[in-house]
């Protein structure tokens, strides 16, 4: 029967220690060696789960996984696993290893010197053969004449025996030749044996870490166990194509691919593992924090006691030291969101939703090697049907531009991200998602409308300066914007503006009575900003005026500054 066991990093082992306490027998250590089988990758960490088949004896056994990277976080290690007889699982252990030192030369390191000797004195021979062989030849090429002595020519009754030396000699080599060859081919194959069985892993020049677990088995069992931890120095950032087909009065049709950009850097390659990315960020706190009470008080500095000794020098140094005044007060703590807007196989993973996370599971086995390369997924896809508007701010850009505005019909959030955007097949630019949650609503640009054309001109601007008796100084501005649809078909049209406004009571600030009442009053909640929202038909025009009149003291001057967006 399978027995299933776990255990969590934080249970110290208690029933274990007592198992082993009351056991005579000393545990045995085994070295588990185990392989990546599946990592979730969060924004900022990532879940790694091992794997290790292991034969537990009967008794204790610390069961050693080493070499894990060391920037896995102690505190999430868990274990769990199963096997064929009862298997309970004590404490979890973590040590740093140290960098490994050069290992010492071996039996093996010196075999192999002394075949590389062998090969080097058998590449000697072989060159003598040839340089042998090569006098052989050339005697065998000189005239009769040339071979008697004192250089008379040789006798015709010797010419026979001279033939057979040379006969028999290259005979001989050649025979020599082929056994050196032969030795030559025993000793390349040894050396690559010698090799092969002496390959070490390339030394560490950082420290790993080492996670022993204490098992006890009741029997020898055959088992399996999943080693479960986080590691930093991983993440993933979203990507999105976004494909516009507008097909003029048909309904536009847009189509939102998600891509995950995954890479990691932990110390540890991931080789044929399964792969998921999830929206939850590991490294974010996990509640709100207590907010605690502020005081504010006038501040009262104490008297600067002068040393009697002080000299004229020093006391005229303290004298030009700046004191402090006003009221001093400690700012109240704040939290900073550490979302970023980060930048985002056509295989397509299944995504798998919670109550507060989303996770994208990637099909089939990938390799994400640890040299942070990025390695980028398609893990979904949406067809939607937007509704297209031309959105126009004359007061910034006198451009129309097409936006797409839709809902997230999704489980996932769309997680803020890069944008790539294409409308009817042509690339018009990036843009930028920010994090939209299932069911909140979203838009997005797809460049400029050449065939929507827009203009502002001031119809008129008057500034009074007062006279002797006057008190104020006056100013007057009036804008026309018109919107000429060059579409065969009508359009949506948004203009967005804004007249100035005042929190100073000296400064008053006047619409005219010739502006275009507009449809929303205040846009997004900004002050000043207002929206005029309309259809407008093929080859038509639409004008909206816009004005105000600025009132204040003569003797102030008047300052006009843009608000950081998020100011109300």
């Amino acid at each position: 029967m399978n027995r299933s066991f776990s255990t969590f990093a934080a249970c110290s082992g208690i029933s274990l220690a007592a198992l082993i306490s009351a056991s005579p027998v000393l545990a045995a250590t085994l070295d588990a060696a185990s392989k990546v089988e599946a990592v979730t990758v969060y924004p900022d960490a990532a879940q790694v789960t091992r794997i290790a088949e292991i034969d537990l004896p009967a008794g204790a056994t610390s069961v050693v996984f080493k070499g894990l990277p060391m920037a896995l976080d102690p505190a999430s290690l868990r274990v769990e696993g199963s096997g064929g007889a009862p298997v309970q699982i004590g404490s979890v252990e973590s040590r740093v290893a140290p960098v490994q030192q050069q290992p010492p030369e071996n039996a093996l390191s010196e075999k192999l010197r002394k075949l590389n000797g062998e090969r080097e004195v058998t590449q000697a021979r072989l060159a003598a053969l040839q340089a042998k062989k090569t006098m052989i030849e050339r005697f065998a090429q000189a005239s009769p004449e040339k071979l008697g002595d004192k250089a008379a020519p040789m006798d015709v009754e010797k010419w026979a025996g001279a033939w057979d030396a040379v006969g028999e000699g290259l005979a001989r080599l050649a025979e020599e030749n082929q056994t050196l060859r032969q030795r030559l081919a025993d000793i390349e194959q040894e050396i690559r044996t010698v090799q092969a069985s002496n390959r070490t892993p390339a030394q560490r020049t950082q420290p790993t870490r080492d996670v022993t677990v204490e098992i006890e088995a009741q029997g020898a069992t055959r088992s399996r166990l999943v080693l479960i931890y986080r590691v930093a120095g991983a993440g993933w950032q979203p990507l999105y194509d976004a494909r516009l087909e507008s097909k003029g009065n048909e309904k536009p049709v847009m189509q939102l691919v998600r891509r995950a950009q995954v890479a990691q850097r932990t110390g540890e390659d991931w080789t044929n593992i399964e792969l998921s990315v999830s929206t939850v960020r590991a490294q974010r706190g996990t509640q709100a924090p207590d907010v605690l009470a502020q005081r504010i008080r006038i501040f009262e500095p104490r008297p600067m006691a002068m040393p009697r000794s002080a000299t004229s020098n020093e006391m005229a140094k303290r004298a030009d030291a700046p004191m402090v005044s006003g009221m001093v007060a400690a700012p109240a703590p704040q939290v900073v969101d550490a979302l970023r807007e980060e930048r985002a196989r056509e295989v397509e993973a299944t995504i798998e939703t919670g109550t507060y996370e989303a996770q994208f599971r990637v099909p089939g086995r990938i390799d994400v090697p640890t040299d942070g390369s990025q390695r980028s997924l398609r893990i979904g896809s949406q067809t939607i049907e937007p509704s297209l508007i031309v959105k126009t701010s004359p007061s910034l850009d006198a451009t129309a531009y097409l936006e797409a505005s839709f809902t997230n019909k999704e489980e996932a959030p769309i997680l803020p991200g890069e944008v790539n955007i294409q409308r009817d097949g042509m690339y018009v630019g990036k843009g930028a998602f920010r994090l939209i949650a299932p069911g909140e609503d979203a838009k997005l640009g797809f460049g400029a409308d050449e065939r929507v054309k827009v203009t502002r001109v001031p119809v008129s601007r008057r500034e009074n300066t007062p006279g002797w008796l006057g008190a104020n100084k006056t100013e007057k501005q009036d804008f026309r914007t018109t919107i000429r649809n060059l579409h065969p078909f009508a359009v949506k049209v948004n203009v967005v503006d804004r007249v100035p406004i005042s929190e100073d009571t000296n400064i008053v600030i006047e619409a005219l009575s010739t502006n275009t009442a507009p449809t929303e009053k205040q846009v997004e909640e900004r002050r000043g900003v207002m929206g005029w929202s309309f259809d407008l038909s093929p080859n038509a025009s639409k004008e909206v005026r816009l004005g105000w009149q600025i009132r204040w003291p003569k003797d102030k001057q008047v300052l006009s500054e843009t608000l950081p967006d998020g100011a109300r």
